[in-house]
């Protein structure tokens, strides 16, 4: 049975997913249908793996996990935005240098471990929701799948209006996010 708790969890879990995809979507020169589902199958996919590790890990593993957790989310999420802030601004439009693909299998990978590592510590606080961890695990990796696909398809219709002018502001984005992350954390005390 899903409760209001599991479905406030799975969309604040899928927020980081969802802006990262709406960011792949409008820095990508061009976006197919199979970018867009293969983005939302690693989001979902570790979304919903990552939750049923933490359950799994328990209260054992929680301090060390959460000891972590945001200076990983920090790094990664703040590398990848500097990566494209760095393409936005020294790539002129149209120049013979091709854009990065973020639809790349190895940027889909740091991407995906980066927006669900919260989803791991999130995962110590399922037996307090009252739910079957599979059910939660399920539905926290299809709201994210849902939302990520979504995601890519918005960011593709504002980036083909925009062009490279999104890049800076995506790459701003994730940096944002791997901030945010680490100032929730830090402030949290």
């Amino acid at each position: 049975m899903l409760s209001l708790p599991l479905v406030m969890l799975s969309l604040g879990l899928s927020m980081d997913a969802t802006a990262v995809a709406m960011t792949s979507g409008f820095s990508a020169p061009r976006v197919r249908v199979r970018d867009a589902l293969l983005l939302a199958l690693f989001f979902g996919g570790f979304q919903a793996l990552m939750p049923l590790i933490g359950w799994a890990a328990g209260a054992r593993f929680a301090d060390a996990i959460a000891a972590w957790d945001h200076w990983l989310a920090f790094v990664l999420l703040g590398g990848i935005g500097a990566k494209m802030l760095h393409e936005a601004f020294t790539h002129e439009e149209g120049a013979g240098t091709p854009r990065a693909n973020p639809f790349s299998l190895r940027v889909l990978l740091v991407l995906a471990i980066a927006t669900s590592i919260d989803a791991l510590v999130a995962g110590l606080t399922l037996p307090t929701l009252d739910v079957r961890p599979l059910l939660a695990a399920a539905f926290i990796g299809v709201t994210t799948f849902v939302l990520s696909f979504a995601g890519v398809e918005a960011g593709r219709r504002f980036g083909d209006r925009f062009g490279r002018k999104l890049d800076a502001i995506g790459g701003l984005v994730l940096i944002v996010l791997g901030a945010r992350t680490l100032f929730e954390h830090l402030t949290a005390g």
